[in-house]
This record gives C-alpha cells, structure tokens and sequence, in this order.
C-alpha cells in the first residue's frame, strides 16, 4: 500500500460517507471473536484499554469546556488511569464534566458501530483523530503523549492505508471494544465501592457524591443506563443482519 499523494485531502474526504459495506452474519461473528480477543484477556486489555482510557478523560475533557470551565490539564497513565483537571466556580458545571466519564467510552462506541454499518466509518476516525489531535494541547505526562500519539497514528493509518469500505468493519469493532470496555470499567468501579473502599478518592461516583450530597449508586445507576441504551443503540444495525430466529 502506498501513501496518498495529498494527504490532507485524503483526510478531509474522510468526513464524506462512503458506500455502505455489506457486513454479513459470518464477519459480524468473526468481528466478535476478535473483539472478544482484545477486551477479555487481561495480556491483550492491558494495551487495547487504553483506548477506553483515553475515551474516558477525553469526556472529562468535552464536557468541561462546554460548559464554560478552564481545562488546565490531562493526564494519561499505563495502569488505566488518568486525569482531567479543569477549574470552574459553578458547582453545576463541575459535577457535569466530573459525570461524563464512565459513559463517553459506550456513548462512543455506540456511534463507532452505527457509522461503520451506515456508510460513515472513516468519518469516525477522522473525526475522533480531530479530537485526540486536540487534546495534545492539554496532555501533562509523557505516557499521556504516548497513548494519545499511538491512537492518533493507528487512525492515520486506517484513513490513509485502508479502502474506505473495510474501515467501515474495523469502524464496528473498535465501536465493540470501546462498549466492552465501558461494562467492564463499570463493573471496575462498582468493585471499588463494594470491596476496594481504600481507592474511593479516584471514584468519579464518589466525587459527584462529595459534590452533591446524592449517593454513590445512584450516580453509578445513572452511568449504568446510559451505557445500556448505548449497547441498545449498538444492538439496532447488528440485529438486522441476524439469521432469523437468532
């Protein structure tokens, strides 16, 4: 394969719907084995859960500066933890951006497998790698820059190296891998609060408890319904092509 001759019409292109690819019920189940590669062995999870990781903090992030708060910095960790600080003198504003965490990473895989099933698959890498591209301006540690490079390089890649119709199935199971890794980070949360109460100080659902006095689980419920409407909405293009009676 070689290198687009002009490589910045070839990414603003990307942001144009493709032909829609034919996903039949074979690949799907063939994307699931390799979804089910990456996400549920710990060896492969420790690197391809970055990504959720990055998602994460990266919701922190949007959700700061929409509602009017300075974002200082982000930081990015290899053990899948990370920072967002931001500084805001609305109560409101902090517990919106503080909220928006746990659920980006399903909300976003949710729109990964829609727009790789509808013809949009390489607008979502070139929208995501806008994205990441933007938050080099906010990262504050190496292995943040690191991560962030990594996943910004492998959508390049995808953009410039990969036929546009074939982005659309890898669309589908980066999409799977970041909903995975949305339950499992749940299921990692509500761990801490029941069994790990020492490491509650990095709980998001604690902090929003800390900053308005509504219980933990209520807060973990409301990040459980969001990430089950999300694998809802996910569920929509990927039951069309079920066998009958599946």
């Amino acid at each position: 394969m070689n290198l687009p001759d002009n490589p910045w019409n070839t990414f603003i292109s990307a942001f144009s719907r493709t032909e829609v690819p034919v996903i039949t019920f074979t690949e799907l189940v063939l994307a699931v084995c390799i979804v089910t590669a990456l996400s549920i062995p710990r060896r492969s999870w420790k690197y391809v859960g970055l990504l959720a990781t990055a998602t994460h903090e990266l919701g922190h992030a949007v959700a700061a500066v929409t509602s009017g708060q300075r974002l200082s910095g982000i930081r990015l960790r290899f053990d899948h933890s990370g920072t967002t600080t931001t500084y805001s003198r609305s109560k409101l504003a902090t517990v919106w951006s503080c909220f928006w965490g746990y659920p980006v990473p399903a909300v976003v895989g949710a729109a990964f497998v829609w727009c790789g099933f509808n013809g949009w698959g390489p607008a979502a890498l070139a929208v995501s790698t806008a994205a990441l591209a933007a938050t080099l301006l906010f990262l504050r540690n190496p292995a943040g820059f690191l991560i962030t490079s990594a996943a910004i390089a492998g959508n390049i890649a995808l953009i410039f190296l990969v036929p546009a119709g074939f982005v659309g199935h890898v669309s589908v199971i980066l999409g799977l891998v970041l909903l995975v890794g949305a339950v499992r980070d749940l299921i990692k949360l509500t761990h801490v609060h029941l069994r790990r109460r020492d490491r509650l100080a990095s709980s998001d659902a604690y902090l929003l408890y800390r900053a308005t006095a509504i219980p933990s689980g209520v807060w973990i419920i409301l990040f459980t319904v969001l990430v089950a409407g999300s694998w809802l909405v996910a569920w929509q293009p990927i039951s069309a092509i079920l066998p009958p009676g599946a």
